[in-house]
């Protein structure tokens, strides 16, 4: 079904490479207007070239983010709200792993940067968004988590809490919009392994064959995910399919949660 996003306004933050880039191929897919936001302006500014060639002059816009950089925010979304005519969808998808060992070996700067990346993009995106997406409703805010936010593992303190901590924003920023009689949800995705830079470390441990066999072990559907699964859980999200779903987390985790 083509056109689910029709006339929607999508602003998607860490849009560069992974899975920012395959939400907003997706949203220019399906019809709607996408902002790209990244650090790599570069990269942002090439996928904004190449969707605008697909899909229409007009169809996406490339812009500079530091997503913990509160000034920056407020001039991307601004920019953004004026080149798209208004913001309807705000993806935070924007993040880091990263940790090095246990909760005893993990440093205080790392702790705190991954904490700062993960956590703090998605409170600023959402505080300064959603004037634009209640001038744009009905609006919805996906924050992307992970399995990671509902299954604990021992060496990964900073990822662990800081997508725990993404998982329950994305509740308080729905009961939030709610209470103020907004039409503008707010939910969390928490994939599980999925093929994109965030895996190279092991790629380059294991060698990338071994690497991802070792973690296709690990899930019921015995494959890692592709990026396009979660841009569509995406999609849905910011469709009007889901106008009754808010608060909600979508683990798209081939099963891995279910055990």
């Amino acid at each position: 079904m083509a056109g689910r996003v029709a006339g929607k306004k999508v602003f998607v933050t860490g849009a560069a490479q992974g899975l920012g880039a395959a939400i907003a191929s997706a949203v220019a897919a399906e019809g709607g207007k996408v902002a790209l936001a990244d650090i790599n302006a570069a990269g942002a500014e090439k996928l904004a070239g190449e969707l605008n060639a697909a899909h229409g002059a007009g169809a996406a816009s490339a812009y500079a983010l530091d997503v913990t950089n509160e000034a920056q925010w407020i001039a991307a979304l601004e920019a953004a709200n004026t080149a798209m005519g208004g913001i309807s969808g705000l993806v935070n998808n924007a993040g880091v792993a990263g940790d090095k060992g246990g909760v005893e070996e993990l440093d205080f700067a790392t702790f705190k940067r991954i904490m700062s990346i993960n956590v703090d993009s998605v409170f600023l995106g959402a505080k300064y968004a959603i004037k634009y997406l209640a001038a744009n409703q009905p609006g919805s805010i996906v924050n992307i988590s992970s399995i990671a936010g509902i299954i604990a593992s021992w060496n990964t303190p900073a990822y662990n809490a800081s997508k725990a901590a993404v998982l329950h924003l994305s509740k308080n920023i729905a009961l939030y919009c709610a209470k103020k009689k907004l039409d503008v949800r707010s939910n969390s995705i928490h994939p599980t392994f999925i093929s994109t830079p965030i895996l190279d470390p092991l790629r380059a441990m294991f060698g990338a064959e071994e690497a991802e066999a070792k973690l296709a072990r690990q899930v019921p559907l015995g494959r890692i995910g592709q990026p396009a699964d979660i841009a569509m859980a995406a999609i849905y999200l910011l469709s009007d399919e889901s106008r009754f779903v808010t608060g909600a987390e979508l683990k798209v985790d081939g099963g891995i949660s279910a055990m």
